[in-house]
């Protein structure tokens, strides 16, 4: 067996890609996302995805968008994100990524630059980033209310700002005696979620590496799409880390960690 044949077969386990390694439970899904330090949320290119290492059948299969997520296990994704040590941001091209608070220092010195840069490039990505600032993390509604914004409204000014990584959003729960839990979500600056910068300069070079071991082996082309910063890809960011010895080409197109 070659090099890519016994790499691919290697993704299959460790990315949980075959029913018999299915998720059987929330506390094993955390494993899961501990092991690989990143996960989607669905499956849409080599990064590993927990919907798919369930392997359950979707809600409403052929309907598309939530009702193909599993159909009990839905959930997990959500509740994962609310673990110690565990956070969801939308920096996978707006779409959720999972990842351990061991990313943390490689994401730092890159949300904390975007963080800078838009507040510097718009005055309403300014103007939430600093209402945030004063205000400390608040939920949507209120911000709507305080700003005088629609939720239309809203939805534009943040959306950009979630897909750097300058804002994060977390689910919470409110206990109302009439309603029971009430489930919300609230919106925090990066800075106010991990107040310790690290050191460092924003670039992309180590979250491409953890990456590619989190997907195992992966096609060269897909990498400058896993994370929002496109333009932090320099042209010759693969082959500088070939050349340093930490990835690999082990067959054209293909990347994956240097053989141990």
């Amino acid at each position: 067996m070659n090099r890519v044949a016994q790499l691919h077969e290697r993704r299959v386990y460790e990315c949980r890609l075959t029913p018999n390694r299915a998720l059987e439970s929330l506390d094993e899904a955390e494993e899961f996302a501990r092991d690989r330090s990143m996960l989607t949320r669905t499956a849409d290119c080599s990064l590993p995805s927990l919907f798919e290492a369930c392997h359950e059948e979707a809600y409403a299969p052929g309907k598309g968008g939530f009702a193909e997520w599993p159909a009990t296990k839905w959930r997990w994704f959500g509740e994962l994100s609310n673990r110690p040590g565990l956070q969801a941001l939308k920096i996978h091209n707006g779409k959720s990524l999972l990842v351990t608070h061991e990313l943390t220092p490689v994401l730092d010195p890159i949300c904390r630059a975007e963080l800078r840069r838009m507040e510097r490039d718009d005055p309403q990505w300014a103007r939430l980033l600093g209402h945030l600032a004063e205000a400390g993390p608040s939920e949507p509604e209120d911000l709507q209310t305080e700003l005088g914004l629609k939720p239309k409204e809203l939805k534009q000014i943040r959306h950009p700002l979630e897909r750097c990584g300058a804002v994060l959003s977390r689910a919470v729960v409110h206990a109302v005696a009439s309603e029971g839990n009430v489930h919300a979500s609230e919106l925090a600056r990066w800075d106010q979620v991990f107040p310790e910068p690290a050191t460092g300069r924003a670039q992309l070079d180590d979250l491409i590496v953890h990456g590619v071991r989190a997907a195992v082996v992966a096609p060269e082309r897909e990498l400058r799409k896993w994370f929002s910063w496109s333009w932090r890809f320099p042209p010759d960011l693969v082959d500088r880390l070939v050349a340093e010895g930490r990835l690999e080409r082990p067959e054209t197109g293909w990347v994956a960690l240097p053989a141990v």
